[in-house]
């Protein structure tokens, strides 16, 4: 007797694989199974002007930041791959040191969760909590379907780089240097 068990387990199983699938940096390249776009500096738009609350209620000016590379990273305590990458990031955070700023966006969360997702991964830098809008203000970088994004903004506010999906350690740290030594040049 036929049984639809296995086809129906195969579908099931490509349709999972499907939505975990990697969206593609503009030039494709992919990285730690995510992709990596690294913006040359005669190609950067201009800066991110953002204003908003942080998680503990302050208003914080990105501008204020501007000096040295700046990390943003989108997330959302509700996302898996965010606190799959969440150790990392504060890896990278405390290994950078004072070169380079990290920031967290908050997206699609409540204050209460977010909170909860930085104390349960231990986060030390500031996140941003955003009630909506605030991606507009990334220049089309960052989409609601492509979290976690993480965007390097080089010393002038620009976006430089972004990585889509769960970064790790040591590809941030690539990502930023590869990005202040283009700056640089």
């Amino acid at each position: 007797m036929f049984s639809a068990r296995p086809l129906i387990a195969a579908g099931a199983l490509l349709l999972a694989l499907a939505g975990c699938s990697n969206a593609a940096a503009d030039d494709g390249t992919a990285v730690d199974g995510g992709a990596v776009q690294v913006i040359p500096a005669g190609d950067r738009k201009e800066p991110i002007e953002m204003t908003a609350e942080t998680l503990e209620g302050e208003q914080l000016n990105i501008a204020t930041l501007r000096g040295k590379p700046l990390v943003l990273n989108v997330w959302g305590s509700w996302c898996g791959p965010c606190r799959t990458e969440a150790p990392d990031l504060q890896q990278a955070h405390e290994e950078l040191g004072e070169d380079v700023n990290f920031l967290g966006l908050a997206f699609r969360d409540t204050v209460a969760g977010a909170k909860t997702h930085e104390k349960e991964y231990g986060i030390t830098y500031p996140s941003l909590f955003d009630e909506g809008d605030l991606l507009l203000n990334l220049n089309g970088a960052v989409t609601s379907q492509t979290i976690p994004v993480t965007l390097v903004l080089d010393e002038q506010g620009r976006i430089a780089g972004r990585y889509v999906g769960i970064v790790t350690t040591v590809t941030l740290k690539n990502l930023v240097e590869d990005i202040s030594a283009d700056s640089a040049a």
